[in-house]
């Protein structure tokens, strides 16, 4: 039941292509800006009999970045970060300066009879851990209806 509400589009020849341009040889690890820019949120979704456990990767993010929220059956993670680097030599002119601003979410249907208070949430080592229980869906009590019938 708990799926994905927006598949992402993936197109292996735009990865590919950004990974043949870039340097072969980099004297730097890949930057937060790479990470988030290429919407690295990755999700580990763990089945049990009674409920669901999430494991969400935000790297980079702090807990003050990430929210979680519930609306009509969809839990969405959101996840935006804004990066200033200002280096400066001795005279106070600059030699770098970069600013960076990124933002990533998905979205999961977990069910209409879920609600916030039923999710437990927990934020640790840039991993977003949730556990969502599973609800039996109440079944619908079927409306008989009756056709008028004249005689």
């Amino acid at each position: 039941m708990l799926l994905p509400s927006i598949f992402g589009t993936m197109n292996t020849m735009d990865d590919f292509m950004d990974d043949f341009f870039s340097p072969a040889f980099s004297c730097t690890t890949p930057s937060f800006a790479t990470a988030a820019s290429k919407g690295s949120m990755k999700v580990d979704i763990k089945e049990h009999d009674d409920r669901y456990e999430m494991d969400v990767e935000l790297p980079g993010y702090a807990k003050e970045d990430v929210t979680a929220s519930l609306k009509d059956g969809y839990l969405t993670i959101a996840a935006e970060h804004t990066d200033n680097k200002e280096e400066k030599d001795e005279n106070g002119k600059y030699l770098r300066r970069e600013r960076f601003y990124g933002s990533s979410q998905r979205s999961f249907y977990v069910g209409e009879d879920v609600t916030e208070e039923d999710i437990n949430a927990k934020f640790t080592n840039g991993i977003l851990s949730l556990t969502i229980p599973k609800k039996e869906a109440k079944p619908q009590v079927e409306d008989k209806k009756y056709i008028a019938i004249e005689g």
